[in-house]
């Protein structure tokens, strides 16, 4: 028998807190989704600004028809 392959053994003792810590931090990330989407939106828009704003380009004119 090999005992490296031993070493290399996880019985469910083990993987069952693993798992278990797993699930609670999917729980957590699903609880407060909404929270976490915005913060990372706010973060990448945050890194993603040009450095000069756009100009936005504003009607010379009234239409026709407006008091």
């Amino acid at each position: 028998m090999r005992f490296e392959m031993l070493a290399l053994y996880a019985g469910p003792d083990q993987v069952m807190t693993v798992t278990s810590g797993l699930a609670s931090v999917l729980g957590l990330l699903l609880i407060f989704w909404n929270k976490v989407v915005g913060i990372l939106l706010k973060a990448g828009r945050k890194f993603s600004r040009s450095a000069t704003p756009a100009a936005v380009d504003a009607p010379k004119e009234s239409p026709k028809g407006t008091p």
